[in-house]
C-alpha cells in the first residue's frame, strides 16, 4: 500500500486539567493513531513547529512526545524526510516457539524463502558444538532461510537437524519448523539458548536489505527431545531495529 507523501495531522485532544503530562498525552494520541491505522508505516508526521502552533504547546513538549515514540520504535527521524512512522518491532518472550507461529499469532504476515537445504555432518558443518554432541559422521541436514514479516526482511535462520526428518522446501516456506518436527514425532522437551549481538557481514546485510554496518541480535539454540536426543541446533540473525527478546524476572 502506498503511503502518503504529505505530513499527516493527528487528531489530538489535550486535557490541560489532567495530571498526565501534556507530552505524554500527545505521545498517546499519536500512538493510538498508529495502532488504529490512521497513521501507517511510511507516513510522515507533522513537524514539531506545526504541532506546537496547532496545539498551543511549547516546542520542548512536542519534542519530548516524539522522542518517547522514537524510543518505543514507533517513529524514526530521517534527515530530509522528517519524522516517519515505522513498522512496530517484533517482541518475543523467552520460550520455545517458532518465529513463524509467533508472527502469525501477533497478526503479522510471515513469509519464508529457503536459501539452502543440503546434507552435511558435524565434521563438515563447522559448528564446534555439533562435534561435541554427535559423531563426526552423523548424517545431518542444514537449512538456511530468510524470514520476512509483512514483506520486510527480519531474520536469517540457519538450522542443523538430523537427516531422519523429512522437510520439503514447500512446507518450510509455509509453516513453522517446530510444527513440522512435532508432526514427525519429535517430542521437544528442553532447549538451551544464548542471545548475543554482532554486525552482519555484507552478504547478510544485503539479504536483510539494509546498509552495512548493520547491528543484529543473534540467537544460538540447542533443542533436545524428552530422551535427551538432539532435535536441532539453530543459529539465527535478527535485525536489531525490528526484533527484541523479552523475559520476566522474579525476585
Amino acid at each position: 500500500m502506498a503511503t502518503r507523501t504529505d505530513a499527516v495531522q493527528v487528531d489530538v485532544r489535550l486535557d490541560r486539567a489532567s495530571p498526565v503530562p501534556l507530552y505524554h498525552q500527545l505521545a498517546q494520541a499519536i500512538e493510538i493513531a498508529i495502532e488504529s491505522g490512521a497513521l501507517k508505516p511510511g507516513d510522515r508526521l507533522e513537524n514539531e513547529l506545526s504541532l506546537t502552533r496547532r496545539l498551543g504547546l511549547a516546542r520542548p513538549t512536542a519534542r519530548q512526545a516524539i522522542q518517547e515514540l522514537v524510543r518505543k520504535g514507533l517513529l524514526v527521524r530521517r534527515r530530509g524526510l522528517g519524522t516517519q512512522v515505522v513498522r512496530p518491532a517484533i517482541h518475543r518472550d523467552v520460550r520455545l516457539s517458532s518465529l513463524y507461529d509467533d508472527l502469525t499469532a501477533s497478526g503479522r504476515a510471515p513469509e519464508t524463502t529457503v536459501l539452502a537445504h543440503e546434507s552435511c555432518t558435524p565434521a563438515t558443518a563447522g559448528i564446534p558444538v555439533l562435534s561435541e554432541l554427535l559423531p563426526a559422521d552423523e548424517p545431518l541436514q542444514r537449512l538456511k532461510r530468510l524470514r520476512r514479516a509483512d514483506g520486510e526482511p527480519l531474520a536469517i535462520m540457519t538450522n542443523f537437524l538430523p537427516a531422519r526428518f523429512e522437510l520439503g522446501d514447500g512446507e518450510l516456506a509455509g509453516r513453522g519448523l517446530y510444527t513440522l518436527l512435532r508432526e514427525q514425532g519429535a517430542q521437544i522437551a528442553i532447549a538451551h539458548q544464548i542471545i548475543g549481538a554482532r554486525l552482519a557481514d555484507a552478504d547478510e546485510a544485503a539479504l536483510l536489505q539494509q546498509p552495512a554496518p548493520l547491528a543484529c541480535v543473534t540467537a544460538e539454540l540447542v533443542v533436545y527431545d524428552d530422551a535427551g536426543v538432539l532435535v536441532e541446533l539453530g543459529r539465527h540473525l535478527y535485525r536489531s531495529d525490528r526484533y527484541t527478546v523479552q523475559t520476566s524476572l522474579v525476585v
